[in-house]
């Protein structure tokens, strides 16, 4: 499929262990609960995508050769970071908007985990950034936390993402 492409970004969760968004860093509460951060509120998570851990690496079917970019994310351990453009703060880049305005691509076709968090956050911010999107769900997975598909899709469809299946 990526074949279909003339440029192919990844981007990649790269968490320290130490992460603020891990629920084991926060006595008395679990993953999928809700605290607060000074950026808003964060959705408690297990550990996941431990920098330099076999978690962190790419599926092994994943063909990353490819790949023009891949963007790092998550690493700042104060600040979660869902966005293929923009930290969870919503005013720090990835760098990955700059990257493809250089390129001038126009359209976005979106791909991965997970299709209710870093997939629909970024959709949507390409959307604000003025990239025409569309998200292949047969190629995402979701969490569903609550309810989190449902209203994510709704807010996809809302902003004019096109969600293809």
């Amino acid at each position: 499929v990526m074949s279909r492409y003339e440029i192919i970004c990844l981007t990649q969760d790269w968490h320290p262990p130490d992460h603020s968004s891990f629920a084991k860093n926060h006595p008395s509460k679990l993953p999928f609960e809700s605290i607060e951060l000074n950026y808003g509120e964060q959705v408690l998570w297990p550990d996941h995508c431990v920098q330099g851990s076999k978690g962190a690496e790419f599926h092994p079917q994943l063909n990353t050769v490819p790949a023009d970019i891949i963007v790092r994310k998550g690493f700042n351990k104060a600040v979660d970071s869902y966005s293929a453009f923009f930290e969870n703060d919503r005013t720090t880049p990835t760098g990955l908007d700059g990257y493809l305005k250089a390129r001038e691509v126009e359209n976005l076709h979106l791909v991965g985990l997970a299709t209710d968090f870093c997939v629909a956050f970024s959709s949507l911010d390409a959307v604000t950034l003025g990239y025409k999107v569309n998200v292949l769900e047969r190629a995402t997975k979701a969490i569903d936390v609550d309810g989190s598909l449902a209203l994510a899709r709704k807010k996809m469809v809302a902003a004019g993402v096109i969600l293809e299946h």
